[in-house]
């Protein structure tokens, strides 16, 4: 008679087949060869796994195909344009091109991100979260509307990031050698903060016309002008060139300390990075460089957005309020007067995600075609130099 309850080994043998590791080795198959046997090898049984580690190795191969093409197109291109020297015109003409592409493409991408802060910034009340905004928007004026003012966006952050990382590789250089060595590597933060506030103060030149003309797009229901040039000419048919730079003060006030902080908190966090790890920065690959860049990046634009939002705040405040031939005085005042100090603080959460993003997509960039071209990352401290000996 057949007992009532199944036992233990019946049980682990019904389930063993659902969980695969739980039994120790297959079952063996029948003895008697003339039956028909119902044994599944377990590669069968799950070919699953079998599936998951065929796409594992189809995405390795297409990955090792495709740094092999990146290695050849970055050849072509080392070939093509010769070999650069570190420090010489052709080395900062490439990376003012890499800060081009850096700047522009990641600043367009995040325009809709842009477009309720800066809205949000200009009247709290306007909407209650980004996704209540961007919902009303698009309702209202589609999928352009969430992108409204994404081309003076491109224009003004690819003349920026320009200059700003050329600008900025080349400052380095020059404040490095007036120094000298030994004091360029002791007081390496001061010159990452010198470098970096001269590359700026001339970038945001490139940045203002294009900025005023943005903001104005986003904080007019609907935009005051259709186009990126034709902003230019409506503000300048009404103010003259001035409209054009009527926020470049405040515009300072913003970058500049945010650029001090992005590069300088950059280069420290890379070498602290680097620090920590069990080899040096020149015995890791680019992929890994790359990695560090773009780790420290993040990091560096959390701490770009806390410093740099006030001014932000101001900047979109003086460009949609401020009265024609009103002082930048007597305007800041005005409207400091009107939102206090909280209202400084407006949309501060969803800019340190979109500074954090930015900023470590910039450094991915920047530093991915800076290794396209042969040269080396950005970030982590040269060696000390080297003692002369004395009598």
């Amino acid at each position: 008679m057949a007992p009532l309850f199944p036992t233990a080994a019946v049980l682990q043998d019904a389930f063993s087949t659902q969980v695969p590791f739980a039994r120790s080795s297959p079952p063996p198959p029948p003895s008697d060869t003339g039956s028909k046997s119902s044994y599944v090898p377990p590669s069968r049984r799950f070919s699953a796994w079998s599936a998951v580690d065929d796409v594992k190795s189809k995405a390795g191969a297409l990955s090792n195909e495709a740094q092999k093409e990146i290695a050849k197109a970055s050849s072509a291109a080392q070939a093509k344009t010769g070999q650069m020297e570190l420090f010489s015109p052709s080395y900062y003409a490439a990376c003012t091109f890499g800060g081009l592409m850096a700047c522009g493409v990641t600043h367009t991408a995040v325009t809709p991100l842009d477009l309720v802060k800066c809205r949000r910034q200009v009247d709290s009340k306007m909407y209650k979260g980004n996704f209540e905004a961007w919902g009303k928007i698009g309702r209202a004026e589609g999928m352009r509307g969430i992108f409204t003012g994404w081309a003076p966006t491109f224009f003004g952050y690819s003349a920026q990031g320009a200059f700003k990382y050329g600008g900025y590789e080349y400052f380095k250089k020059f404040y490095s050698d007036l120094a000298g060595e030994e004091a360029a590597y002791r007081y390496k933060t001061g010159l990452y903060l010198a470098a970096s506030a001269s590359a700026e103060f001339i970038a945001d030149v490139a940045l203002c016309p294009f900025e005023a003309v943005k903001v104005r797009m986003q904080t007019t229901i609907p935009p005051f002008a259709s186009s990126t040039f034709g902003g230019i000419s409506i503000i300048t048919g009404k103010e003259g060139t001035a409209g054009l730079y009527k926020g470049l003060y405040p515009l300072w006030g913003r970058q500049i300390p945010y650029t001090m902080m992005k590069f300088a908190s950059f280069e420290t966090i890379v070498e602290a990075i680097y620090g920590q790890m069990p080899k040096s920065k020149s015995e890791y690959g680019k992929g890994v460089q790359t990695g560090v860049s773009f780790a420290g990046g993040y990091l560096a634009g959390i701490l770009c957005a806390i410093v740099s939002h006030p001014a932000d705040v101001m900047v979109s405040k003086l460009n949609a309020n401020r009265q024609p031939g009103e002082a930048f005085g007597a305007a800041t005042s005005r409207i400091y007067k009107d939102i206090g100090f909280g209202g400084l603080w407006n949309g501060l959460v969803i800019r340190i995600f979109m500074i954090g993003t930015l900023t470590s997509l910039q450094w991915g960039i920047y530093d991915s075609f800076k290794v396209f071209m042969g040269f080396p990352t950005t970030g982590g401290a040269a060696p000390p130099p080297k003692q002369t000996a004395t009598l």
